[in-house]
């Protein structure tokens, strides 16, 4: 006979390897954010002594003017591209962190709707009524998070197409203004 102890003991399980799925997304999230932040500060520095040296041999006001437009340009490439790095990283761990708590949920859903069934098959005579506006309450609730997570991911998927055209446009921008100024 499949009782409450058991159903206890699977949610706890499930609870456990959850919090271990999610320790190991964090982990592996901070290590990519740490390495993106490495490679830009490398990246800067290795930028700022180049652009010292490229400093250090101009001879007229003209090249140093053609310099200083160059070195902007660059500057704004490597933000943007940092940005673009910082976004994409940002938004696959949403998605995983989404499809963590998806996954996380039809787990409860599931148990929790068993749990009910089970306590409807044992419940006392004359309990129907308790039991079907606790089954109407899950229900519920239920659809009310499953419309609740669409929303989500209606407004996440326009914030990232939003923020990938915005990107692309300040690209273009950046590179009309970096033909312009050669």
């Amino acid at each position: 006979m499949y009782n409450a102890s058991e159903q206890f003991a699977e949610f706890n399980q499930a609870s456990v390897n959850n919090a271990i799925k999610l320790a190991s997304l964090s982990i592996d999230k901070a290590e990519k954010l740490v390495s993106l932040n490495i490679n830009a500060a490398k990246l800067a520095i290795a930028q700022a002594v180049e652009g010292a040296q490229a400093v250090a041999s101009v001879k007229d006001v003209e090249d140093l003017l053609a310099l200083r437009s160059k070195l902007a340009e660059v500057g704004v490439q490597s933000a943007t591209g940092y940005s673009r790095n910082l976004y994409e990283l940002s938004a696959e761990a949403q998605s995983e962190l989404s499809a963590l708590a998806e996954e996380a949920w039809k787990s409860y859903t599931k148990g929790v709707a068993s749990w009910v069934e089970n306590a409807s098959r044992t419940a006392p005579p004359g309990s129907d009524v308790a039991i079907n506006a606790l089954k109407s309450t899950f229900a519920a609730s239920s659809a009310a998070f499953d419309q609740f997570q669409k929303a989500t991911k209606q407004v996440a998927d326009l914030a990232d197409a939003s923020v990938r055209a915005a990107t692309a446009q300040s690209t273009k921008a950046g590179a009309a203004k970096g033909k312009r100024a050669a």
